[in-house]
């Protein structure tokens, strides 16, 4: 269990930028990855489901390394006593956040009665945030959608979150799309019902007490910049984890911090101790170089530079020479 900091941030802190929870993607080894871009952006963990705390190995699920700090955990539940389970674990383990899926369309979530289904029970949700408020001083958070199926409407919306926030709910990413739990998969759901930032941003105006942060469609800096126009912040996804570099200005644009100079076999190189550290308890190099292959796009040689490194990193024999080549390798063509 990492060191608990004696600092605890309100769900008021200033986190204009922060980066989604992605399943099989922002895990402990791409967090670290990133923090390595930026130092202030507000980090997720996959979701985590409050059963499996209960019943599972809690240590591998909930620990973490101090660098990747701030750090949110997010659940998925749908029963009080659980999610009170975990947000008491989530607090003993020092997260600064505690998120509640709201927003998953998957079958498999419907079929354990929680994610985006559970927007359709609004007084059920209140429940679970109630019980987690009670539990921990951590910020309770809601991850949610505007709405599902046909059952999403502007004052759908605003009841939903008047709901939750009465039930003790601090912070409230929207990705700004209706989901539709029937007829379409978890990738459609990302891209096919439509953008409606105006009801994010009438939602703000309406209640300006209300901390909101838009999500869904943000690609790129100016994206980001104009999210903070309508809303109090901006939560990037795949485009964080398909373009990682992308966001090497977030501190310095959206922090107020010095600019950086970030290069590609830098980061590498800074990720050689921690693969170190994970390999000697027991974790495989490409449990972390899998992160790392998005490093380089869009020049001479990075789909070559790529595939040399997936080769290396896969094998169970894998070592540590495979990064420092890999980092050698970019070094020498001054990236």
């Amino acid at each position: 269990m990492p060191a608990v900091s004696s600092h605890r941030p309100s769900a008021l802190d200033d986190h204009p930028f922060s980066v989604a929870p992605m399943l099989d993607c922002t895990d402990r080894h791409f967090r670290v990855l990133m923090r390595q871009i930026s130092r202030g952006a507000l980090l997720y963990t996959e979701m985590v489901v409050a059963q499996a705390l209960h019943y599972g190995h809690r240590r591998r699920l909930l620990d973490y390394s101090p660098v990747e700090r701030p750090l949110a955990l997010q659940v998925g539940g749908d029963d009080p006593l659980l999610l009170a389970e975990a947000a008491r674990m989530a607090e003993a383990w020092g997260y600064d956040e505690l998120n509640l899926n709201l927003g998953c369309p998957s079958e498999r979530v419907q079929a354990g009665r929680f994610g985006a289904c559970l927007m359709g029970e609004p007084r059920h949700v209140a429940r679970c945030i109630e019980a987690m408020a009670a539990s921990a001083s951590l910020p309770v958070t809601v991850k949610h959608r505007l709405g599902i199926d046909h059952q999403a409407s502007y004052d759908r919306l605003l009841a939903f979150v008047d709901t939750t926030a009465a039930a003790g709910a601090q912070r409230f990413i929207i990705h700004a799309r209706k989901a539709w739990l029937q007829g379409l998969n978890p990738k459609q759901n990302r891209t096919i019902p439509p953008l409606r930032y105006d009801w994010v941003a009438r939602l703000k105006q309406e209640r300006p007490h209300l901390w909101v942060v838009l999500n869904g469609g943000l690609t790129t800096m100016a994206d980001c910049r104009q999210a903070l126009t309508m809303c109090n912040g901006a939560m990037v996804g795949r485009a964080a984890y398909d373009h990682p570099l992308r966001w090497a200005a977030v501190d310095a644009v959206f922090y107020g911090r010095s600019p950086r100079q970030l290069r590609p076999s830098a980061i590498v190189e800074a990720m050689i101790p921690y693969a170190e550290a994970h390999m000697a308890q027991g974790g495989r190099l490409w449990d972390v170089g899998r992160h790392l292959l998005q490093l380089v796009q869009g020049v001479p040689g990075a789909r070559a530079w790529r595939r040399r490194l997936s080769e290396g990193a896969m094998g169970r024999g894998a070592c540590l020479g495979v990064l420092q080549q890999a980092a050698e390798a970019l070094a020498g063509r001054g990236w």
